[in-house]
């Protein structure tokens, strides 16, 4: 008679693709499940965990990148297994997991952006804000990137945290920049850039826009920088003022660009400058390189669904800009042999459980976590509960898993799985040598870490950290 599935004689064995928040909070949702034992192994595509912890969060809020200490306390139980720079659907395919484990979660994010669709969007100079992020924060995949910051002025297209995050960036004192882990190479250019003065651009009004109040407190703070915002956006509909009533974030954010209104001397070096209920409407060019942003004015009416909803009036400008970055959303990738919803691109499931879209079908053992599975929406600790969640689905599920082969259950397989294809993966120890080598070249300059932005690099010191433990 088989045991039962998550027993000590018949542990659970759990593949985790990704290594983010939300990869993390089910990995220690599993671990805290009374009565079972599970083995869990951890699939990422870079050397380096933490997701877009490591490559998102932006470099001046170094007290949110706090939470790695819960992720890296997580990773000691003893099984728990990472594999880093191993890509899911390239390295290894799905076809390949399936037969060593009894259930997977695809924890991959929203690797992607969502396109505006106005016309000379594909100019040069044009850019996703996830791009740019990237290339300040050291992502591997943009640190080449090369953005003329030649430019007086940029325009910022979306009105959330991260498109607050992009205008900071390019408005701050690199100097202040200068003491916290952005990239070496983001420094280097952002100490020689010409940008004065950043649009930020908001569909509908400041009642409805998604970035929080500390995010918008931030500008005041920054050294050199005025922050204009015009009083007629100020000036609330019937319907925004009652949703006032009910949105203490948006209260907050009120009062807050009231205040900015107090300053109208604008002498500072640099600005932000706030439009809202602004919708762009083309990118014009010069040489096929981004000239301007042509804007249409919108005004808010109340939709049948109830929401307000931004309608354009006709009423057009151009911006003079030399770069554009879209701030208006994530969307998530294709995973090859994963079901993939194209129109939310989220992995279509119910309470985690990944379904066929076309057939409703229930895929037998695999599961979805965090914005793969709900869109990109929340903070870090939003995908907490959500992880949790998947993994109750998990758990409810075991009674009538069918599970792996016993034959198949040796955790020493996935690794021979990985030696035999020649792949060089990096294990958790190896990414706390690399942590650590990080860690102390910022000391040096007083500075919380020096990120290895390469994958080659960071193989070379991980290799090197090998030898001496030899």
């Amino acid at each position: 008679m088989e045991q039962t599935i998550g027993t000590a004689d018949r542990p659970l064995r759990v593949a985790i693709i990704g290594a983010g928040p939300a990869a993390f909070y089910a990995v220690e949702a599993l671990f805290k499940q009374p009565g079972l034992v599970c083995q869990v192994d951890m699939l990422n595509r870079f050397p380096t965990p933490y997701g877009l912890v490591r490559e998102g969060v932006a470099p001046d809020h170094e007290s949110i990148k706090a939470v790695t200490r819960v992720y890296d306390k997580t990773a000691t139980n003893p099984n728990f297994r990472y594999f880093g720079n191993v890509t899911f659907g390239k390295d290894v395919t799905l076809e390949e997991l399936l037969p060593l484990y009894d259930q997977i979660i695809y924890g991959v994010g929203a690797q992607s952006d969502r396109r505006m669709g106005i016309p000379g969007e594909d100019l040069e100079g044009s850019f996703a804000a996830t791009v740019f992020v990237g290339w300040y924060n050291g992502h591997p995949d943009y640190r080449d990137m090369n953005f003329d910051l030649s430019c007086e002025r940029v325009a910022v297209v979306g009105n959330g945290n991260v498109a607050m995050d992009v205008a900071r960036i390019l408005v701050a004192d690199p100097e202040a920049l200068a003491s916290t882990d952005i990239a070496d190479h983001a420094l280097e250019q952002l100490r020689q850039s010409k940008v004065k003065e950043v649009y930020l651009l908001g569909r509908r009004g400041p009642v409805q826009a998604s970035f929080t109040n500390p995010e918008l407190k931030e500008f005041g703070e920054l050294e050199g920088v005025d922050v204009v915002v015009d009083p007629k956006d100020l000036e609330l509909d019937a319907a925004s003022e009652e949703n006032l009533a009910t949105d203490k974030n948006a209260t907050k954010n009120i009062l807050t660009l009231r205040r900015y209104l107090e300053n109208t001397e604008y002498t500072r070096p640099r600005r932000v400058v706030f439009k809202f209920l602004t919708s762009p409407v083309e990118i014009t060019g010069n040489d096929g390189r981004v000239s301007g942003l042509k804007i249409e004015k919108n005004r808010l009416e109340v939709g049948n669904d109830g929401t307000l909803r931004a309608i354009g009036t006709g009423q057009t400008e151009t911006l003079e800009v030399g770069l554009v970055f879209r701030s208006v959303g994530y969307r998530g990738v294709p995973l090859n042999g994963v079901p993939f919803d194209e129109k939310t691109g989220t992995i279509p499931n119910v309470a985690g459980r990944v379904i066929n879209l076309a057939t409703g079908e229930t895929q037998s053992g695999q599961y979805v976590v965090g914005w793969a599975k709900r869109g990109p929406s929340g903070i870090i600790g939003t995908n907490k509960p959500d992880s949790l969640s998947t993994v109750q689905s998990m758990v409810a599920d075991l009674p009538e898993l069918k599970g792996i082969a016993d034959e198949k259950r040796d955790p020493a397989l996935a690794e021979q799985l990985l030696k035999e294809k020649g792949l060089e993966y990096v294990t958790f120890q190896d990414w706390l040598a690399l942590n650590e080598h990080e860690v102390s070249q910022g000391k040096a300059q007083n500075r919380p870490r020096i990120k290895s932005t390469r994958v080659a690099e960071m193989l070379d010191v991980i290799r090197q950290a090998a030898t001496s433990r030899t």
